[in-house]
């Protein structure tokens, strides 16, 4: 399998040049390169993933469709490396077209272990390999990448910002083999950031329905809230994430909306107010268990009593799961989204009280980087998950 710091960065600049000049030698003056030295660059790449970049014809070169879809992906490689090499007096002009791939990889694998010795370890080079490579960059970028705290070493902000561009100019150029080689040729790995409001219904309905069209595709899910996963979707670390939107999300995000989550009150199935439609005041003097203070939910609930003293929370929790068995065993109440406990109501183990609150909605959608562009599996997995938001919905109305 080739991964993307296989390929050399000088060559996938020089495909680039080729396929947006539509000749050999002019790429050659815009790289830097003899148009020899150029040919055989691009002979490397075609041996490396086994295609055919280029037509050969007596006016020229012409790509062909493997060719066009690694350049444009290189191209979009190439301006993460600049976007995230910050630029100072004693820079590069365009320091990302002095980059090698040796060296964005040995400084990702410094970025994840913070450290030279994790490093070394995690990649198998030597330490002065690493140390190397990490001076390397920062001459090149004209800035400190790595500081010293303490007895340890951690990226400084303009470290950081690196490390985010070098990651997602790796993730452009493995979309790039992908797409060249076609997207059977390699197996994919998508990584989804899977939030409160998707675990228990809409992810595993989306994703099991995805794995029967898509064999071979290893799917990462990574749990979390939103400020727990907006980070790493934003340094590329993760593909995409599925949950409740915001309603002024970074610059760097767009969101997808997919339906609108009514909240609703839940208690184990025979609660005394089980098959009632309590007041507030009737709810005013139940015990509840809800997430602690600050949380979006928290929000909500507050809201359900406004003018009214909030009734007794003798527990605070933000575990779905922990929730559900304290339910099921006490005279709690809760306020939760249908979809996070519709396996206990079907099972007759829990019930909803009274209907869904009319002003307790929040928008469940997707969200991904502002300028991602999927691969075919990444679009068939978000086909999935529209597909899935449309048949629970249905299943609820049923």
């Amino acid at each position: 399998m080739v991964r993307s710091f296989d390929l050399n960065l000088r060559h996938l600049r020089a495909l680039a040049a080729v396929v947006s000049r539509g000749s050999l030698s002019r790429a050659a003056e815009v790289v830097g390169l003899s148009q020899p030295a150029l040919t055989q660059g691009l002979g490397k790449l075609e041996r490396q993933l086994e295609v055919t970049l280029f037509e050969r014809r007596p006016d020229g070169v012409m790509p062909t469709a493997a060719g066009q879809a690694l350049a444009e992906r290189a191209e979009r490689a190439l301006d993460c490396l600049a976007a995230g090499a910050r630029r100072s007096a004693r820079g590069f002009t365009r320091p990302e077209w002095l980059m090698t791939a040796t060296q964005l990889e040995a400084f990702l694998h410094f970025s994840d272990a913070q450290s030279f010795v994790g490093a070394a370890d995690a990649s198998g080079a030597s330490q002065p390999a690493i140390h190397r490579a990490v001076r390397d960059l920062e001459q090149i970028c004209g800035t400190p990448l790595v500081e010293r705290r303490g007895r340890g070493v951690m990226l400084t902000t303009a470290g950081r910002a690196m490390a985010r561009g070098v990651r997602l100019a790796e993730r452009e150029i493995a979309a790039g083999i992908v797409e060249a080689r076609g997207d059977g040729a390699d197996v994919d790995r998508i990584a989804i950031g899977a939030m409160p409001l998707s675990r228990a219904l809409l992810l595993p309905h989306a994703l099991a329905a995805f794995l029967r069209t898509s064999p071979g595709t290893v799917l990462d899910v990574v749990e979390g809230s939103w400020r727990e996963l907006i980070e790493p979707l934003v340094d590329g670390v993760i593909d995409l994430t599925v949950g409740a939107l915001r309603e002024d999300p970074p610059a760097e995000i767009a969101q997808v909306p997919l339906f609108t989550d009514q909240l609703a009150i839940f208690a184990r199935a025979d609660h005394p107010l089980a098959g009632a439609r309590p007041d507030i005041v009737q709810l005013c003097a139940q015990q509840w268990v809800v997430g602690p203070a600050g949380t979006p939910l928290r929000a909500h609930w507050e809201a359900l009593f406004a003018g009214h003293a909030l009734p007794a929370v003798p527990i605070e929790c933000g575990s779905v799961m922990v929730i559900r068995g304290l339910l099921a065993q006490s005279d709690l109440l809760t306020l939760l989204s249908p979809d996070q406990i519709a396996m206990e109501v079907e099972a007759g183990m829990l019930a909803q009280i009274g209907p869904p609150l009319a002003r307790a909605g929040r928008t469940i959608g997707i969200s991904t980087p502002a300028n991602w562009r999927p691969t075919a599996r990444q679009r068939a997995l978000l086909d999935a998950v529209h597909a899935a938001a449309r048949a629970t919905r249905l299943q609820e109305t049923e």
